[in-house]
């Protein structure tokens, strides 16, 4: 009979090398996306600030930071999120973050969304530091709650309260698309835990008509659908975007039109640099590109599930998993936007689109998960060994 001793933790493993294919992908889409910042940015940011190098200069800085976090992360040992302090910490300080939002001189509202934080002389967008805080505080609560699986308010009401209160806040901002990621990585969690199917079936279908509320509420987000429906009925006003976005994606044709040669970045699409960044790269470097792109976010989420899954502890696998669906969700939701096939949102492309809090907290992301994955290889090599004993 073969005897496989249980894992003691995180902490009582050997450390390996960091899996090297994430680490790979991760530093693909970072080079990527730093080049066609530039190519998106450079016209843009000629006309604003009359420098070409405005938008490029200050993303290599963003990279630069998000390499020495990331590599930060890689260093800190993960199972000390695994604390009280920090996974409760971190929801209370994304409850305080949220507020200040809302007070005068500190909340920057941007296009109609108050989004941005500016402390110090330093602005951020709080969504991105909650989402990870967040994932952190849903994997301690349900690694520590596991034995009450079955209980609904010992193991599903208080993340799922504790999700909505931030949601709530998060849409006040206004912010639907980074709300559905939060729900979302919360189902996510759950199912990957072992939650109650029925516990989880009814939740969906409560969210449902309160979806639906939440964008017949909002004008805006009513006109978003419209325009996802029949874009082509008002090709001068709401559904312009999408269309150039169009354009693009079929100037491309195979193989694009040349790095740096799109003719929609030309103030045809709003900020090619930021939300409709795919769509250049649909049209510089083709089907080809766009190709590309997809399988690297694939194999990204593939390795990230791999790291999950792997782990020797629970807290782990949730937070690895929570981490990768966030990713996973936010470049899903980025590409089928600007394709057309889901409507309009403001999010970004990880890791390619530019901005300094996305970039940083993406890096942030991948630490997490490096570190995750050199214990989990630690673990598994131990267990092989015990099992050939």
């Amino acid at each position: 009979m073969v005897k496989v001793s249980q894992s003691k933790g995180p902490g009582t493993a050997e450390r390996r090398n960091p899996d090297n294919i994430l680490l790979i992908v991760t530093l693909l889409l970072l080079i990527g996306g730093t080049v066609m910042i530039y190519s998106t940015s450079s016209i843009i940011a000629q006309e604003r600030f009359g420098d070409g190098n405005y938008f490029l200069k200050k993303q290599l800085f963003f990279v630069l930071v998000g390499l020495v976090a990331m590599w930060g992360f890689l260093k800190l040992p993960y199972h000390r999120m695994n604390r009280k302090i920090v996974a409760y910490g971190g929801i209370a300080l994304s409850l305080v973050l949220l507020l200040l939002l809302f007070v005068p001189g500190l909340g920057t509202t941007v296009k109609g969304a108050t989004r941005w934080l500016r402390l110090c002389g330093f602005s951020f967008q709080v969504s991105e530091f909650v989402k990870i805080a967040l994932v952190v505080f849903l994997a301690h609560y349900l690694s520590k709650k596991i034995t009450a699986s079955r209980e609904f308010l010992r193991f599903f009401a208080v993340p799922l309260g504790v999700t909505i209160l931030i949601v709530t806040l998060v849409l006040q901002q206004p912010d639907f698309g980074t709300a559905v990621i939060m729900v979302s990585v919360l189902m996510a969690m759950l199912y990957v835990v072992g939650g109650r199917i029925v516990y989880l079936a009814g939740f969906v279908a409560a969210s449902v008509p309160v979806a639906i509320f939440l964008v017949m509420h909002e004008q805006y987000r009513m006109k978003r659908i419209m325009t996802f429906l029949n874009p082509w009925d008002d090709p001068q006003g709401a559904g312009f975007h999408i269309i150039q976005s169009f354009l693009s994606f079929g100037s491309g044709g195979v193989c694009g039109v040349g790095l740096g040669d799109s003719m929609q970045k030309l103030f045809y699409l709003p900020e090619p640099h930021t939300d409709f960044i795919f769509s250049i790269i649909g049209e510089e470097l083709g089907f080809v590109g766009v190709s590309i792109v997809i399988l690297l976010f694939v194999l990204f989420i593939v390795r990230g599930l791999t790291i999950a899954f792997q782990s020797g502890d629970l807290f782990g696998t949730l937070l690895a998993a929570g981490l990768t669906t966030v990713i996973g969700l936010e470049a899903c939701i980025n590409m089928a936007a600007v394709m057309g096939l889901i409507p309009t949102k403001g999010l970004v492309l990880p890791f390619l689109s530019y901005g300094g809090t996305s970039l940083i907290m993406c890096m942030v992301l991948v630490g997490i998960l490096l570190n995750i994955s050199t214990y989990g290889q630690a673990e598994k090599k131990q267990v092989r060994v015990e099992t050939k004993s």
